[in-house]
């Protein structure tokens, strides 16, 4: 059983590491996932809305000092 947790990674990120976060849960490179997010806003104009929500509803992971 795989123990994935999706969560906002602050390092890379552009505005709130949402796109960071769901390219490492889905394993593919987070600019494939901002580029959706993108073509979501333009073509469809969700994208914005949805991506806030995302925002609000994942947590941040924290950053982890060693």
């Amino acid at each position: 059983m795989s123990n994935k947790r999706l969560y906002r990674i602050p390092e890379g990120k552009v505005f709130g590491g949402v796109c960071t976060g769901l390219g490492k849960y889905f394993d593919i490179d987070f600019t494939v996932v901002r580029l959706i997010w993108l073509l979501a806003f333009f073509l469809g104009g969700m994208g914005g809305l949805v991506y806030i929500i995302a925002w609000i509803v994942i947590p941040e992971r924290e950053i982890q000092s060693f």
